[in-house]
């Protein structure tokens, strides 16, 4: 699955630790796209222990590059509607490489034709 950058960042929150053991759990299928990383890292106002955590995370899961097909592609899915270049590139990702998105924000994604969508809701009350 490709985790979207909010699922990176709400698992560093103690209140998500459902989430976190659920991450844990299927370590060996969770994967992001490297725009994430720009996400979750470039936030302004990161503090060094969320730093840490976070390049840290990145380390332990496999990051997919921005390639020319997923630009690609993205491209095509910008086209369909207004979308935030992140998600493009996240759901150009998730297509390319035949893989679920985990996300909280599903409405970014729900239009995407073949795209399958995993709901934090789901993992949460799993």
């Amino acid at each position: 699955m490709i985790v979207d950058s909010n699922i990176i960042i709400y698992s560093a929150r103690p209140e998500y630790i459902a989430l976190t053991r659920y991450l844990q759990t299927n370590e060996d299928y969770v994967n992001a796209s490297l725009i994430s990383s720009l996400e979750v890292l470039g936030f302004y106002n990161l503090s060094e222990r969320d730093k840490f955590y976070f390049e840290d995370y990145f380390r332990s899961i496999t990051v997919f590059p921005i390639t020319s097909l997923v630009i690609d592609k993205a491209i095509e899915l910008r086209q369909q509607r207004k979308r935030s270049l992140a998600d493009s590139i996240i759901a150009a990702t998730a297509l390319l490489h035949s893989m679920p998105v985990l996300t909280n924000n599903v409405a970014d994604f729900a239009d995407i034709d073949g795209l399958q969508v995993i709901r934090l809701a789901d993992v949460l009350n799993a």
